[in-house]
């Protein structure tokens, strides 16, 4: 079961009508200019991990309500959305509605699901609603077959940042050996998750990978020093040494901020499939990045989609030339509707033109759209 489309309706810089449809693919690039609404449909998927994991309210408190309405509660008083999932064997629907409450707040007013059997098909599908007026989504405790399919696939959506490279980053500091399950969306247990892959015989070989990948961008890296901080075993530091093999051993603040991120990119899409998410979000991965590493990173994002979806949004025209057209939805700013637009690129259209230039050609040409 896939993500294959996703129509949204008054979220942020979304507007009410008609909204936005957007195709989801193995591998999908949102491609635009600052401000265009980027950011917005990741922030989206984060709200979807809240939803999942009972804590709604929490996201909304962190955010606003008023600020994840299309302009405010006096233009919208909603955000709905529908999901699209499909299968060799059937084709699901969860649609939500967010209505704008007193004081600052949304609650489900309308949560439905839909089950449509392809193969053998159905001459009906089957539809029914969970119990609406709720803080939090039913998804999670309706037993009936299609809800506990739709709820494991957004419980596994996760949303990566690495951008925090600081001196206060928490990729940089010890962490706790056994927080390990997953690898957080900061990679601030980037060391402990590295230990486990590096120290169970079945993960090893994922392990091994992802330091030949790291060598191929940082060839000084050598490989990982992950034994427990001294005087405490129950803690892990991301050390490492160089690939003259000696004793010396450096610390996570020798090691630059773009090949930092690198380090984090490549455990989080080169990990084992059955620790995979089924989707991932990531946002601007190509932060300070060199263009080899880029490649680099565009090589391994293919090789994950194998396994997973990867939608990742990017500026970045050097990332953007590792992919085809039918990989890019481009994001930009409707000036007359005052809302983002997603639009998927017509690889027909653009035969003649891809012919002489490449994709990040056009794109700073404004044939495909996408500037400010």
């Amino acid at each position: 079961m896939k993500l294959k489309k996703i129509c949204i309706q008054g979220y942020k810089s979304i507007d009410t009508k008609p909204g936005q449809t957007i195709q989801l693919g193995d591998v999908t690039v949102l491609l635009g200019a600052n401000g265009s609404g980027k950011s917005n449909l990741v922030s989206f998927f984060k709200m979807l991990n809240y939803m999942t994991t009972g804590a709604l309210q929490q996201y909304i408190g962190k955010q606003g309500a008023s600020r994840l309405l299309y302009y405010g509660p006096k233009k919208s008083e909603s955000v709905s959305f529908t999901l699209e999932f499909e299968s060799d064997t059937a084709h699901d629907t969860y649609e939500v509605e967010l209505s704008h409450g007193l004081p600052d707040r949304l609650y489900i007013s309308h949560e439905k699901i839909t089950y449509h059997k392809i193969s053998p098909p159905s001459p009906q599908p089957l539809e029914y609603y969970l119990d609406a007026g709720g803080s939090e989504s039913g998804l999670g405790k309706d037993d009936r077959q299609t809800s506990k399919i739709i709820y494991g696939l957004l419980s596994h959506i996760r949303t990566y940042q690495f951008h925090d490279t600081s001196d206060t980053a928490k990729i940089k500091d010890r962490g706790y050996v056994d927080d390990a399950r997953y690898l957080r969306s900061d990679a601030g247990n980037l060391a402990a998750f590295l230990k486990m892959l590096k120290d169970h015989d079945k993960f090893r070989k994922y392990y091994n990978r992802i330091v030949r990948h790291i060598q191929q961008v940082m060839p000084q890296f050598g490989d990982f020093d992950l034994d427990p901080v001294p005087g405490n075993k129950d803690y892990v530091r991301l050390n490492w040494k160089d690939s003259a093999q000696s004793n010396y051993i450096f610390d996570p603040d020798q090691i630059s901020d773009g090949s930092l991120r690198f380090m984090a990119l490549a455990t989080l899409l080169l990990q084992p499939p059955e620790l995979l998410p089924k989707v991932i979000i990531l946002d601007e991965p190509e932060l300070g990045l060199h263009p080899a590493a880029i490649a680099e990173l565009a090589g391994i994002v293919r090789s994950a989609a194998q396994k997973t979806q990867v939608l990742l949004a990017t500026q970045s025209t050097r990332l953007v030339d590792e992919f085809f057209p039918e990989n890019l939805v481009v994001v930009e700013r409707d000036n007359e509707r005052h809302c983002s637009v997603f639009r998927k690129l017509d690889t027909e259209a653009l035969k003649d033109w891809l012919c002489r230039y490449s994709l990040s050609e056009l794109w700073e040409k404004n044939v495909l759209g996408g500037q400010p």
